[in-house]
């Protein structure tokens, strides 16, 4: 399940438009329906609270003046994986062509 402290990308019209953050979420009187605060991640940086499902928070399309909208959780991804490095040799060069250059090595001089 989305979460506070979440990404979210909200999607409208199938369309991309805005990253925001959940900040908080909260129940609401009718059941299964939640409070969600979300802050909107754009210049200038504010807060909206949309009532929603549990299956909305979690990427369901819904509704708003006949609009579809969805939320879809953002997931950092991963570093790629870099080749490791020759730390013992002082003439390793980057994968760019430059050579590596140690601090220490160059106080001592």
């Amino acid at each position: 399940m989305t979460a506070e402290g979440d990404i979210v990308l909200i999607y409208f019209e199938d369309k991309p438009l805005v990253f925001a953050r959940i900040e908080e979420i909260l129940p609401d009187s009718k059941p299964a329906w939640y409070h969600v605060k979300l802050m909107m991640l754009q210049v200038p940086v504010h807060t909206i609270t949309w009532i929603l499902r549990e299956s909305y928070i979690d990427g369901a399309e819904f509704t708003m003046n006949e609009k579809k909208v969805r939320l879809e959780r953002v997931v950092c991804p991963k570093d790629p994986e870099e080749p490791k490095k020759d730390t013992n040799n002082p003439e390793a060069k980057t994968p760019g062509g430059a050579r590596v250059i140690s601090f220490p090595d160059l106080k001592k001089k």
